[in-house]
């Protein structure tokens, strides 16, 4: 994959975050796994939600990390496909996408899915952080 350019924080709007996803419970994880997890940069609005026309106006800063134990983070980028939903894009594999992530709240404590391989699985929203 091609090396992502640099971001200055600098240069964003106040309303980017920082957010981090970790996996939540599944019947073969009860506790769930904090090492299971997203990591993206992305604008949000005052109610948490995804905005997206800030996300079109600075769509190279949205930017995700996907990291999985014993395995390298791979990185892509937040898009937005047709029909209003939201992705996690990788030139590696195969996107992930979010269940309805135009409708979720980004805040601490909320729960959100992510389509992994057709399989959905559930994240906690662990933490949002300004930039």
């Amino acid at each position: 994959m091609t090396a992502l350019r640099p971001i200055l924080n600098a240069s964003l709007p106040s309303a980017f975050r920082e957010i981090r996803l970790t996996l939540a419970r599944e019947p073969d994880r009860p506790e769930g796994d904090e090492m299971i997890k997203y990591v993206f940069i992305a604008p949000l609005s005052p109610e948490g939600k995804i905005d997206a026309e800030l996300w079109r106006r600075h769509r190279d800063a949205c930017r995700v990390a996907r990291s999985r134990p014993g395995k390298p983070d791979i990185q892509g980028h937040l898009i937005h496909r047709a029909g209003g939903s939201w992705a996690f894009h990788y030139e590696s594999i195969a996107d992930d996408v979010g269940f309805h992530f135009q409708d979720e709240h980004f805040v601490e404590g909320e729960y959100v899915s992510v389509r992994e391989a057709g399989k959905f699985r559930p994240f906690r929203v662990a933490q949002v952080e300004r930039l």
